[in-house]
């Protein structure tokens, strides 16, 4: 049988077709080598791109600059990116189910015999309960947890309720992190006074003990709420709060105990984050505002608690404070009422101190201290009292204190006196400083009740 031309034509095309076919699989490479011929392209166009010669080495920076507002591209990827990683930190936390499954296995493995009530649980059992819990488990059941949680038991053993509650403290602190992470925008480990806003305005309706307040005090009850965290916590007026501070501190589990339905009248009173706290502060503020213009005069102030704070202090809050048009706004009143609700706290003697360091030295000298006291006197007098000399007064101060310079008083010697409280109030209020005055006779004779 003969070929036909054209029949010749066709099966040498598909010779070479398939010579090609044998030959490209005879050179097909391994993905390694793909990958690395991806990467060398992806560097030259690059270089090209960005106008770089081929001697160029790229040196990691210490410093990265964060993207601005003009990186919209940037900026997203990297809150893309933040909201990503955060989700899958969430899901290596141990959720409702797996907690209930741990507490099960450390039922089942308690190690007898009971001592009271709690249940106990040896080295042993507790390792074999790791070993079942899952992989999610695993970073609490370590030698250092157990020796951590480690008592007087003779038997060598620790509480199972006790570790149970570590755990979930644990998982509380890593979901709360998350939780507030979420409003970190610059992703720097710090929250903003706007960012705290956020956070606790879209918590308000998670805590049952709030639901009674109305929308249109939302915004004072979150200006309260923040700045009790900002004036404890960001002494300095940096405008910004560390994550980890706020986690460590007491106030989120004063805020979170709002979640508590059954939560004591005496609790909600002694928490400042409760609504009828935020409401007696706001009323008190009302109440001092005798022209209704929102802010706070001087003169307004001067009512302020007993009414006996000295005309000179009010002149240096004025003068220290952020004041509009000589007038102080509800933020400010907020730092003011903090500090002397707390005057035992560094943060409130910080502020306080400031005010009384007139000649902005850093310390208190003799000159300072007559300064303010000299309004007290004014005052014992318009009372129909006998001043008190100021030298003894000073005497009393420095004796108290007992500073590290004979001749001045600094903020650190207050602190670590125990007994600043004590010197700004007889400093700077005429009812404080006569409890202080007549102290011997308002606290009552322990021996006498003894005998009686």
């Amino acid at each position: 049988m003969t070929l036909t031309a054209l029949e010749k034509r066709n099966m040498m095309e598909w010779v070479k077709i398939l010579r090609k076919l044998v030959e490209r699989k005879k050179s097909k490479k391994n993905p390694e080598e793909t990958k690395w011929e991806e990467s060398e392209k992806f560097d030259q166009y690059y270089k090209q791109w960005k106008g770089l010669n081929d001697n160029f080495i790229n040196v990691p920076t210490l410093y990265v600059k964060l993207p601005s507002e003009e990186e919209p591209l940037l900026l997203k990827l990297r809150e893309e990116s933040r909201a990503v990683f955060l989700q899958r930190r969430s899901r290596e936390l141990l959720d409702n189910d797996e907690l209930q499954r741990l507490w099960f296995l450390l039922d089942q493995h308690h190690t007898p015999p009971i001592v009271g009530e709690d249940q106990m649980i040896n080295y042993e059992d507790f390792l074999k309960v790791g070993a079942e819990a899952g992989a999610k488990c695993q970073q609490f059941f370590k030698a250092a947890v157990f020796c951590k949680l480690l008592q007087a038991d003779p038997y060598g053993r620790i509480s199972i309720m006790q570790f149970f509650n570590y755990v979930m403290r644990k998982v509380w602190l890593h979901q709360t992190r998350i939780g507030l992470s979420l409003y970190d925008v610059t992703g720097q480990g710090y929250l903003k006074e706007s960012d705290l806003e956020n956070y606790i305005l879209e918590l308000i309706p998670t805590l049952p003990q709030l639901n009674g307040l109305e929308k249109s005090f939302y915004s004072f009850y979150v200006c309260t709420a923040v700045r009790k965290f900002f004036f404890f916590l960001d002494p300095m007026r940096t405008g910004r709060i560390k994550i980890q501070d706020i986690l460590a501190c007491s106030f989120l589990d004063d805020l979170l105990e709002l979640r508590d339905e059954e939560l004591s009248k005496e609790m909600q009173e002694s928490n400042w984050f409760s609504a009828p706290s935020a409401l007696r502060v706001y009323g008190q503020y009302l109440n001092l505002d005798k022209d209704h213009n929102g802010m706070l005069s001087k003169e307004e102030l001067a009512r302020y608690g007993t009414g006996t704070l000295t005309d000179v202090f009010l002149d240096r809050v004025f003068q220290e404070c952020l004041t509009y048009e000589g007038e102080m706004d509800y933020k400010t009143y907020l730092d003011f009422v903090l500090a002397l609700e707390n005057r035992r706290e560094p943060q409130a003697l910080r502020y306080l101190f400031r005010i009384l360091d007139v000649q902005h030295r850093g310390s208190l000298n003799v000159f300072s201290l007559n300064y303010f006291f000299r309004a007290i006197q004014e005052q014992m007098k318009l009372h129909g009292q006998e001043p008190v000399s100021f030298h003894d007064v000073k005497d009393e101060i420095f004796d108290m204190v007992k500073p590290k310079d004979d001749l001045k008083i600094t903020l650190q010697d207050l602190i670590k006196s125990g007994k600043g409280d004590t010197v700004a109030s007889i400093l700077i209020d005429l009812n404080d400083f006569w409890t202080y005055e007549n102290r011997e006779y308002l606290v009552p004779d322990t021996s006498e009740e003894s005998e009686i």
